[in-house]
Formats: structure tokens, C-alpha cells, sequence
């Protein structure tokens, strides 16, 4: 069978590949602690799971309006307000199967061949995977620790050229935990303005902030909600990852693209999902602010104790639930001590350049486990990081 040819330029998201690997190796009766997949260990909240039975039980189970359930709509219009400081109209907010819809979408309606779309690196790798698909051609802008995982707005008004026709920016970030301030973002929005680009906003972790942090939108400065699309979903923030609910924002300019993209590719999202979600939006929020705090002990824990293991360098996230330590003390990429961490400790982590060029002396944590696995974890990484770092400093 001979595939289209668009098909050499898609690419993955490593994460599974690496959860799939490790699952072989546990299958073999080793012990493995995955600390690979981005997925909250928490459990939906039960008056979410309860808001779905009671959707099934009331024939809530056909078709839905293709962008999503009114009450939903409105309810993500008010949170927006609320929480991100815009009040977008209902019909310009859009529910999708995943967060990914909204990125698919939004490169899809935006990118012609020969285009130009800036990419966080390291970064969500699908940005980069959509962009080549459509033939248009990722430009990544450099992440660095040493910036604290921020972006350097002079750098990136440096990459943008005539045909850049999209900005990503993910704050809080995968695979970093970077936050951008806001004079990051009031940077940006100048460089989307004069340039006349427009910027997918993925702020799918921006409930999940610590430090007395605050969440800022790109979208709620002036001149740019016409110009942002916002991606959002419950994946993260109410342990939602196998309801596959995503939303988003997107200025009027664009609705009737999103409405034929969701018609032509899901219909719409799962209708007793979408009233479940309803209630995650609408409902307490106490398991919500337990399970940051929860994420917060986990990050000092998993921060502290790679700092203090030879070799490792890590700067502490300020969301998210990852840590991206500098593993080059190790003599190793990456790659390598990924490899080495899975088959000698039966920990699971991603190397940094599953994100990209720049994370290559990178691994990346998630810490979105138990606190004694965890603290387990990092006893197995000490044995096999500890000699690689004597190894390294005496050549």
C-alpha cells in the first residue's frame, strides 16, 4: 500500500512511544515508575463522573451542535471572563475532541504551504508535527533555562518574517513548567500587532500555577483578542484526560472556519461528556485547588532531590507538572540517560529532544505520581546518575 505523501512529514508525540516501551519492559516482571506521561494520577472529580450518569440516564447520548453544548459555551465565556480578564462571545468559543482539535484547527485554517509558523523549543512537538503536515515550515524560537524557560521576545521579533503566519506560545509550559510575565506577553502581542500575526495561545495548564502565581492571557490585551486563539480543555486541571474535551476561543473572523473543521472531522464532541464538563466549569473546585497543591509538594520534592544528585542541574517550575533538569554534568545526552534510567533504574522519563533541538542535555519529569514513588525514583536515578557524573568530572 503506497501512503500519501504528506504522511513522511507528520511526526509523534514520543511520550506514548516511551509509556509503550516501558510497558514492554514491566511485562518482562521489572518494575518500572513512569514518570513519562503528562496525565494527572488523580481521579475525575465525582460530581463531574456523577454529571455524565446523570447525562446518560436523561438521553443526553445523541448528536450534540457541532461546537459544543450552549450551556458549556456559556460557561466557558463566563470562566474567560472571570479568569483571563476578556469576556468572549459564546459563539466564539468552540468545544473540541482534545485540546490537539484546537491546534489542528487553528494550523489548518491558518497555514498554506510555504508558510511560516513559530514554535516553542522545546515544546509541545504536535506544533511543529501540524505545521509540517500542511506543508508550511516551523520556525522554533529557543527556550533556555538560563532565561528561566521564558522566550526572549528581541529573538523572536528576529524570526519573524513576511510569511509568518502564526505564533505559538504554551504558558505554563510542557515540557519546562516556563511561565511567561507579563511583559513577556505585552512584548509578544506588540511584535503580533506590527507584524500582523496571529498567536495561538495553549494555556491548557493555566490552572496549574504555584507560588502565587497568577495566570495572564495574551488575549486580554488590547488589540489582541482578534487576533488569539486560546486552547483550554479538562485534561489537566479536573483529571479529565480520557474524556478527550478541549476548547477554543478564537476571534469572530474565525468561526466559520472552526465550524467546518468540526463538522468535517468529529461532528462534535461527545454530548454526555460535554455535560460532565458543564459541572467540572460550574461546580466546587476544592479537588482542583488540592490537587495543585498536591503537585506543588511533589515539584519541591522531585526538585530538590535532583538537585541534589551529581551531574543534575534543575531550575524550579512555576507550573505545570514537570521538571526539565540540565542532565550534561552526566556526560550523557538526553537521549542516552533516558535510555539508561529505563533498562538499569526502571524509571521512565522522556529526553529533552522528544521537544526539540534545544532540550538535548534535557530529560523531562513528570511528577504527576505519588510522592513514595517519586521519592523511590529519584533513590534509582541517584545509583545510575551519581557514577556517570564522577566518570564526567574526572575527564
Amino acid at each position: 500500500m503506497h501512503l500519501a505523501r504528506r504522511m513522511t512529514d507528520i511526526g509523534t508525540e514520543s511520550a506514548f512511544e516511551a509509556a509503550a516501551r516501558a510497558r514492554e519492559l514491566e511485562a518482562t516482571g521489572r518494575s518500572v515508575i513512569h514518570l513519562e506521561i503528562g496525565e494527572p494520577d488523580f481521579d475525575t472529580p465525582a460530581n463531574v463522573r456523577q454529571a455524565a450518569k446523570a447525562a446518560i440516564d436523561a438521553g443526553r447520548t445523541h448528536y450534540p451542535p457541532y461546537a459544543g453544548i450552549p450551556d458549556l459555551r456559556a460557561a466557558i465565556a463566563a470562566d474567560t471572563a472571570v479568569r483571563r480578564g476578556f469576556t468572549p462571545d459564546p459563539d466564539d468559543v468552540f468545544v473540541t475532541v482534545g485540546g490537539k482539535g484546537v491546534m489542528t484547527y487553528a494550523i489548518l485554517a491558518l497555514v498554506d504551504p510555504g508558510d511560516e509558523v513559530i514554535v516553542p523549543d522545546p515544546g509541545f512537538p504536535i506544533y511543529e508535527s501540524l505545521t509540517r503536515f500542511v506543508g508550511g515550515t516551523p520556525v522554533p524560537i529557543p527556550i533556555r533555562q538560563e532565561h528561566d524557560f521564558r522566550l526572549d521576545p528581541d529573538e523572536l521579533a528576529s524570526l519573524v518574517t513576511p510569511r509568518t503566519k502564526l505564533i505559538v506560545i504554551n504558558s505554563p509550559a510542557n515540557p519546562t513548567g516556563g511561565v511567561l510575565t507579563i511583559d513577556d506577553l505585552r512584548r509578544i502581542a506588540q511584535i503580533a500587532i506590527e507584524r500582523d500575526v496571529v498567536v495561538l495561545s495553549d494555556e491548557i495548564y493555566s490552572r496549574i500555577l504555584y507560588d502565587g502565581q497568577e495566570h495572564h492571557s495574551i488575549a486580554a490585551l488590547p488589540g489582541m483578542a482578534e487576533r488569539t486563539i486560546v486552547l483550554d480543555g479538562f485534561s489537566k486541571t479536573w483529571a479529565m484526560t480520557g474524556w478527550r474535551l478541549g476548547y477554543g476561543i478564537v476571534p469572530p473572523s474565525m468561526r466559520q472556519a472552526f465550524g467546518r473543521l468540526l463538522i468535517n472531522t468529529v461532528s462534535g464532541a461527545t454530548t454526555f461528556a460535554q455535560w460532565g464538563a458543564l459541572e467540572a466549569i460550574r461546580g466546587p473546585q476544592d479537588e482542583v485547588d488540592a490537587m495543585v497543591a498536591e503537585f506543588g509538594a511533589r515539584r519541591d520534592l522531585v526538585v530538590d532531590g535532583l538537585n541534589a544528585i551529581p551531574g543534575v542541574a534543575c531550575r524550579r517550575p512555576a507550573g505545570a507538572f514537570y521538571a526539565f533538569p540540565d542532565i550534561s554534568g552526566t556526560g550523557l545526552d538526553g537521549a542516552a540517560l533516558a535510555e539508561r534510567l529505563l533498562h538499569e533504574a526502571g524509571v521512565a522519563v522522556l529526553a529533552g529532544t522528544a521537544f526539540g533541538g534545544v532540550g538535548r542535555s534535557h530529560i523531562r519529569i513528570s511528577y504527576a505520581n505519588s510522592r513514595e514513588n517519586l521519592t523511590e525514583a529519584l533513590a534509582r536515578m541517584r545509583a545510575v546518575i551519581e557514577p556517570l557524573a564522577r566518570g564526567a568530572s574526572s575527564r
